[in-house]
């Protein structure tokens, strides 16, 4: 493996920075304002979003790049189309923030020009010694050729001797025919490409050569190698559970020629821009309101016989009808007369779309599946885009400074080639549950019963691997390292089927076989911990509600002593709940209200009912702020949208100038003796860093995959939590005990200097306020906030009250406001913090700015 991957680097060229404190105030002066700061190297900022489909190859997921990226590579071809903004990957997640994608290529030319035009090893090679070869490499290939040598030279065992032929073809590609594949395979994997309108003459200097090169076909050899011996438990894997995605027949492209493959005129014609419809149905005397129905009456036409001539077409000859290929006739010498007409007509106007169009290019689906299955086993992630592709190179050539930590690549994560192609099927299956359920509009009876035939499917592979896996805990795995890789493990994504099996037999009104699926994932803890809380609160509600009516032999035949044996039996689930290590704690509020319910419903005495009185939530106060708004006439958003909800007040006690509404506010709270900063939870993301420094940079296998990552892979997976629990509990124990100041001058004192890049950690936050704030927290609430922090790290970076306040008299306290204007209302993340932070004991404020004049402007 390259060495880059295996051992840790030492830190990039030092820089130093100057921490310049401010002078003490006086006495009578309020505490200065704090303004909410640059975001941080590494910080997680956005809140989860669901996960788009991405057509046409499920369940490995890849994002494409949007129409707005297009930009300078190509005219986008698709500009009607919206294309939602993708979330960061986990490889994105874990390396700091690069810069833009046309920045980057600027940087990393700069460093290839750079360096003279000597002929350096391969991309990792370059990598390392920087060293770049004017006009024959680039960003995108490097970065693709490095993941391509780095699989092949640790894990080839996982591909076959076709597959391993066409890495080998591969690597006699010029280098403009890989670099285009590269800017391809990072868009639409199924959408043809006018290759008139790619614009990448900047790295390829002839294009149309370019895709001829991957256009054409190679003979494959035939597979002589020994067929692999089947695994001991192979009898328990259906066929349908392991799919070969990649399917070769003797020979293979790259790419696919429009002249051998487009062959509907409905394909063609979606290759056409606007403008060239609308002129074609004109000749064609066709009529539609927009491009969709314009393609449908030419596709309609071509069928007809009155719109050949009038499109100034010429009949071929019935010889050529004959020869075709693509002719179904059961007499290849004499085809029927309508027959032919008829394919003469659609010829045509294929012919006709096509010399508009000119020559295109796609790539062939089975070496692109091929090539998106290598980045899988590379990233270890089913989620990747071209920021994924690049990212580790961009990180490497910025002069950063990384924390110190082990390198640790397994290459045993897939143990053969069939639990790979396993993995791979189920993912896709699992993406095809979320089309049902998800993509395309309500659910029918149809498709509930179509996800529970897949359940039904899967559910003793299922089985089997749980058994599996249970056994590995025991025996194989050390150092936590099994909780990571189980995530690629065929039945991560079949638990994650077997979860929403259960909400569908719940839709279907089948309770009973839900709450057996539910008991069943809940006898587990080795997948998808972060839903147990979740899986509890639904098991307990069916117990109290349903189950009474259910049962096929009734523990008790009267229908009132029934009903209380099954509220007695949701009793201990909820008890069981709260126990449980692994149910987060933001279900246990929601889990004790039920309990507590369930017992005074069943008059247990009041010394046996459990009290939370200690943790009972209280409602945030209500403050009520006034200030001046501004309001401006005829404001237009970005890019012609209306114009932003956001209000604008002025800062009276700053001056007079313009301001948000939170720093309005925040204004306000200085006035009353309260410091604070507008952090929308960036604080508490730098708090976290500080306290859990060498815990977030714990020796765990396979989760520090490269030496420049800013956090361990697993940080924003339920992974995290159960991998480190000791270490973990140890040091909210630290904290509770009032060590957090502490822990945090420690750290700041070591690495402020070099001013490391840590996932959340801004370093322009001042030392002393950092160190004043952890005093005022009570070590009993910081603790409860970093552990929902740990358990649920890249579910809770949104949500956080706005501003987070503080003083020290008359008394220490810590006080977290929300902001919220005119008809603004909370949203779900946002009570769940408050109800976290509540229940912590931390005071929590919902301030509502009320206008008491508007100006316009």
């Amino acid at each position: 493996m390259d060495a880059w991957l295996k051992n840790p680097t030492a830190a990039n060229t030092q820089r130093s920075s100057q921490h310049n404190k401010k002078p003490a105030q006086a006495a009578t002066e309020p505490p200065s304002k704090r303004v909410k700061r640059e975001q941080s190297y590494g910080s997680d900022e956005e809140s989860v979003q669901i996960l788009q489909p991405l057509k046409p190859l499920p369940g490995v997921r890849r994002e494409a790049t949007a129409a707005s990226e297009v930009g300078d590579d190509e005219v986008s071809q698709h500009s009607d189309a919206e294309v939602a903004s993708p979330r960061r990957t986990v490889i994105e997640s874990s390396l700091p923030e690069v810069k833009s994608k046309k920045e980057a290529l600027e940087e990393y030319d700069k460093f290839r020009a750079s360096q003279g035009d000597e002929d350096v090893m391969g991309a990792a090679s370059r990598l390392n010694s920087r060293k770049w070869v004017r006009g024959k490499t680039s960003l995108y290939v490097d970065a693709f050729n490095l993941a391509l040598t780095t699989v092949l030279d640790e894990e080839s065992h996982l591909y076959d001797e076709k597959e391993m032929y066409i890495f080998d073809h591969w690597t006699k590609l010029s280098y403009e025919a890989q670099f285009l594949y590269v800017r391809l395979f990072l868009r639409k994997t199924a959408s043809w490409h006018r290759i008139a309108r790619l614009r990448y003459h900047d790295e390829i200097q002839d294009i149309e050569a370019a895709a001829t090169e991957l256009q054409r076909s190679h003979m494959l050899p035939l597979d002589s190698s020994n067929p692999r011996p089947a695994p001991e438990n192979m009898e328990a894997r259906p066929s349908s559970l392991v799919k070969d995605q990649c399917e070769f027949n003797d020979s293979f492209t790259f790419a696919d020629a429009s002249e051998q493959c487009i062959t509907s005129v409905e394909e063609a014609v979606a290759l056409l821009s606007l403008d060239e419809v609308k002129a074609l149905a004109k000749e064609a005397k066709v009529r539609g309101k927009n491009k969709a129905e314009l393609a449908k009456s030419i596709s309609r036409m071509s069928s007809q016989q009155a719109g050949l001539f009038s499109l100034g077409l010429r009949r071929s000859s019935t010889a050529e009808s004959i020869d075709s290929p693509k002719q179904n006739t059961p007499e290849t010498d004499s085809p029927g007369p309508g027959l032919a007409e008829d394919y003469n007509r659609r010829k045509h106007f294929l012919e006709k779309i096509l010399a508009i169009s000119g020559p295109c290019i796609r790539l062939s689906l089975s070496a692109f599946r091929l090539f998106e299955r290598l980045h899988l086993v590379f990233y270890r992630s089913t989620e990747w885009t071209e920021k994924s592709l690049t990212a580790i190179i961009l990180a490497k050539i910025s002069r950063r400074n990384f924390p110190k930590f082990i390198v640790s690549r397994s290459a045993n994560i897939f143990s053969s080639r069939t639990q790979l192609l396993e993995f791979e099927t189920a993912m896709r299956t699992e993406y095809a549950i979320d089309n049902i359920l998800e993509f395309n509009g309500p659910v029918t009876e149809a498709g509930f019963r179509e996800i529970t035939e897949i359940f039904e499917q899967i559910y003793p592979r299922w089985k089997t691997l749980l058994h599996e896996e249970r056994e590995k805990e025991r025996s194989v795995y050390e150092s936590g390292e099994g909780a990571y890789l189980r995530r690629l493990n065929p039945a991560h994504p079949y638990t994650r089927i077997v979860h929403k099996a259960a909400y569908v037999f719940g839709r279907l009104k089948e309770h009973h076989r839900e709450h057996a699926v539910l008991t069943e994932l809940l006898d587990q803890h080795l997948f998808h911990l972060a839903r147990r809380g979740s899986w509890y609160q639904r098991k307990a509600l069916l117990e109290e509600h349903y189950m009474h009516a259910l049962e096929p032999d009734p523990t008790y035949k009267d229908p009132e002593t029934q009903k209380k044996h099954w509220k007695r039996i949701a009793v201990t689930t909820c008890e069981n709940a709260l126990e449980d290590r692994d149910c987060h704690l933001i279900y246990h509020y929601d889990i004790q209200k039920r309990l507590v319910k369930l017992e005074r419903q069943l008059k247990i005495p009041k010394r046996l009912q459990h009290d939370f009185g200690h943790v009972r939530l209280r409602k945030p106060e209500e403050h009520f702020i006034e200030g001046i708004q501004c309001k401006e006439d005829d404001v237009v958003g970005k890019k012609g949208r209306g114009p932003s909800t956001k209000t604008i007040w002025v800062d009276e006690t700053e001056g007079g100038g313009k301001c948000s509404v939170e720093e309005m506010c925040l204004s306000w709270y200085r006035s009353q003796g309260w410091k604070g900063y507008h952090a929308e939870g960036g604080i508490i993301r730098t708090l976290f860093s500080y306290l859990f420094f060498d815990i977030l940079f714990l020796y765990i296998p396979n989760v520090f995959q490269t030496a420049y990552q800013t956090c361990p892979l697993d940080l924003h997976t339920d992974a995290f939590y159960p991998t480190r629990a000791s270490e973990i509990n140890h040091r909210l124990v630290e904290i509770t005990n009032g060590r957090g100041a502490k822990l945090i001058e420690e750290v700041d004192k070591r690495e402020r200097e070099n001013r490391t890049c840590v996932v959340g950690l801004n370093w322009d936050y001042e030392l002393d306020d950092l160190l004043e704030l952890a005093c005022c927290f009570d070590g009993a609430a910081l603790a409860a906030i970093c552990k929902v922090m740990a358990q649920e790290y890249g579910q809770r970076g949104g949500g956080i009250p706005d501003l987070i306040l503080w003083r020290t008299e008359p008394s220490r306290e810590v006080m977290f406001a929300e902001v919220k204007s005119a008809n603004d209302r909370l949203s779900d993340t946002q009570r769940l913090w408050i109800h976290v932070l509540s229940g912590a004991g931390v005071k929590v404020a919902l301030s509502h700015a009320v206008a008491k004049e508007v100006r316009e402007v």
